[in-house]
């Protein structure tokens, strides 16, 4: 694989902290209040406004205003409660060194996405980094990967996918993509493989072995 395309929350950096205070912020301002935080692990990953919906009943109308109140805390605050996953960039490093094109394709809004890469110093080793936007127009994980397919010149057929969620295996299947599953970040060995992912590896440096390998 010529080109690699990384999920970034639960695959790069660990997002938990700001992402779970964010979500309960927006749900407090609806009279609902969360007394066990992993409640909303779910929540990193997915889309948010599907995910307001699915996970609490929410209308298209408030998961919309959900959203709104979800960016009132994240975009200060929670966007820097955070933290890169240990190994990450020495892995990054090691791809670049070996001739790979480093991408990232997130379901997180892109300006989002740059702000928390350039305030780790990972931002250097991408060739493109590419995300969903504000106004919810590009908000599904096949649409940004097709995005990303446009933007990066990548071909399809020599390109990865890496991500902790169903979603990055569902998404690269939609552009008949393989892909990689990762067991450091949010999602289960059963969620995966049942998505179909063509590869899974527990660990950081399995990952790197597998995506030198290829």
């Amino acid at each position: 694989m010529k080109n690699i395309f990384f999920d970034l929350d639960g695959t790069l950096t660990d997002p938990a902290q700001g992402i779970t205070n964010s979500v309960a912020y927006a749900l407090s301002k609806f009279g609902i209040e969360v007394a066990d935080r992993s409640e909303l692990y779910r929540f990193i990953g997915p889309p948010l406004v599907p995910a307001f919906m699915e996970y609490y009943g929410f209308s298209k109308e408030d998961a919309e205003r959900a959203l709104v109140l979800y960016r009132e805390y994240f975009a200060p605050t929670g966007i820097f409660e955070n933290a890169v996953i240990e190994g990450i960039p020495e892995m990054l490093s090691a791809l670049k060194a070996s001739g790979k094109r480093l991408f990232v394709a997130t379901s997180k809004p892109e300006e989002f996405a740059k702000r928390i890469l350039e305030h780790f110093a990972l931002d250097g080793y991408f060739d493109g980094i590419y995300g969903s936007t504000m106004d919810e127009t590009r908000n599904t994980k096949d649409a940004v990967i097709a995005y990303a397919l446009i933007e990066s010149g990548a071909d399809k057929d020599d390109t990865v996918m890496v991500g902790d969620r169903h979603h990055d295996i569902d998404g690269a299947k939609k552009n008949a993509m393989r892909s990689v599953g990762v067991l450091f970040g949010y999602g289960s060995r059963e969620e995966l493989t049942q998505a179909g992912a063509d590869a899974i590896v527990e660990t950081v440096d399995e990952l790197q072995q597998i995506l030198i390998g290829e």
